[in-house]
Order: structure tokens, then C-alpha cells, then sequence
């Protein structure tokens, strides 16, 4: 897989997920647009430019089609279009239902959801002029699934891949693919901090014994935005080392 002259543009690209995926696709050529809500981004962006990646950088949030326009902007300016959009900015406020308020509610799913549509939106015009693009939505197990005390989360993320499959069938004639991943349990700050007994709890339950790591979901990103998946679109992929078969 290789990916010299395309850019792709990876929304919450400052850390976790999203930045590996932003390393993985810019040790594999391509120039990347990394977006953060923060600065914090800035400090990403200089880490991957030390690496030899082309790197351009938006402070901006995805729930605000301003902002978004400036994301695609960014790319056009500093690369000349957008080949791949990795939706992956995505937050969590994990409340029992009801306990869950309106703002815990409508916060999640403008961020997971109304985001991903904006960002899609936005890359597909662009992407339709070359007849050219790969779109890649970062949902989660839990949208398929759902899981206690992430109504508004699972909602998100279910809504997600409705969404993908749309696309999926709207964009295809255009030469446009789109498709999903759902993470499961992936090492992260949160899978740090649980107890022992809880993360034996949870390891019990994957079938390969281990917890995911940030990587093992850029590497199927990478294939899903390469030529090689140029016959692959509308497809939900599990990453979960076998939790949910």
C-alpha cells in the first residue's frame, strides 16, 4: 500500500486512534491534514513532520461547518485536494439513560455524528470533481452492539454506520468508497486505569486474549484507503481480536 501524492485529511488526529492512523498513512507517503479542537495538535503535527510525513494542521471542530470548510480548505491550499477523509473525532459522556441529560445527549451525538456528516459532506464535493476518494468512518462496537451507560455513544456510532452505507450507495458511481470500522477494547488512557480484576474481566471475553492496540486499527484504515480496497465499499469491519463473533 502505498499512498505518495494523496492526501488524507483525519479528523481528532492529535492523539489516540487518530493519530496513529495519521502516522501510518504518512510513513506510507501520503501528506496529511491533522484536526484537533486544541493546540495539542500543533504538537502532534510537529512529532509526524519529524518523521519526514507533510503535515498540514486545523484547529477547528467538526460540528461547526465553518470550520469544516477550512479543514477541506486547508488540504486544497497545502496539497491540492483530498483523496482520503478518516472520520475519527469522537467523544464519549457515559451516563446510565436515566441519568443521561439533553446536553450529555445532543454534545455525543453533534460531535460523532452530526461531525462525521458535515466532514463528508464537505471531502465528497471535492472528491466527486476527480471521480476519486475513500472515506473511512472510525464507529465503534458499541454502535452495532450498543452497550449499558452509552446510550448517546452507541447511538452515535450506530448512526454511523447508517450513514456509511448511504454514502456507500450515493458515492459509488463516482468512483468514491466508503466504509466502517468498529474498535473494540483498545489500549488507551481509559483501558490504563482499570482495575486488575476488571481488565481480566474484559480480556476474557476477546477471543485472542489481548486488549487492541491504536495500530492494529490504522492498519485496516490504510487497506480500506488504499487502491487495493478499490472493491470494497458499505462495509462495517470489526476490530475486536474476536469479542462480539
Amino acid at each position: 500500500m502505498q499512498f505518495k501524492g494523496k492526501t488524507a485529511v483525519i479528523t481528532g488526529s492529535s492523539r489516540g486512534l487518530g493519530r496513529a492512523i495519521a502516522e501510518k498513512l504518512g510513513k506510507l507517503g501520503a501528506n496529511v491534514v491533522l484536526t484537533g479542537t486544541s493546540d495539542t495538535v500543533l504538537k502532534t503535527a510537529s512529532e509526524l513532520e519529524e518523521m519526514g510525513i507533510k503535515v498540514a494542521v486545523v484547529v477547528g471542530d467538526v460540528r461547526n461547518a465553518d470550520d469544516v470548510k477550512a479543514m477541506m480548505a486547508k488540504a486544497v491550499e497545502s496539497f491540492g485536494g483530498v483523496d482520503i477523509l478518516v472520520n475519527n473525532a469522537g467523544i464519549t459522556k457515559d451516563k446510565p439513560m436515566a441519568m443521561m441529560s439533553e446536553d450529555d445527549w445532543d454534545t455525543v451525538l453533534d460531535i460523532n455524528l452530526k461531525g462525521c456528516f458535515l466532514c463528508t459532506k464537505a471531502a465528497a464535493k471535492l472528491m466527486i470533481k476527480k471521480r476519486y476518494g475513500r472515506i473511512i468512518n472510525v464507529s465503534s462496537v458499541a454502535g452495532a452492539y450498543g452497550n449499558p451507560g452509552q446510550a448517546n455513544y452507541s447511538a452515535s456510532k450506530g448512526g454511523m454506520l447508517g450513514l456509511t452505507k448511504t454514502a456507500a450507495k450515493e458515492l459509488a458511481p463516482r468512483g468514491i468508497t466508503c466504509n466502517a470500522v468498529t474498535p473494540g477494547l483498545i489500549e488507551s488512557d481509559m483501558t490504563e486505569i482499570l482495575p486488575e480484576d476488571l481488565k481480566r474481566k474484559y480480556l476474557e471475553k476477546i477471543a485472542l486474549g489481548r486488549f487492541g492496540t491504536p495500530e492494529d486499527v490504522a492498519n485496516v484504515v490504510a487497506f480500506l484507503a488504499s487502491d487495493e480496497a478499490g472493491y470494497v465499499t458499505g462495509q462495517v469491519i470489526d476490530i475486536d481480536g474476536g469479542l462480539v463473533m
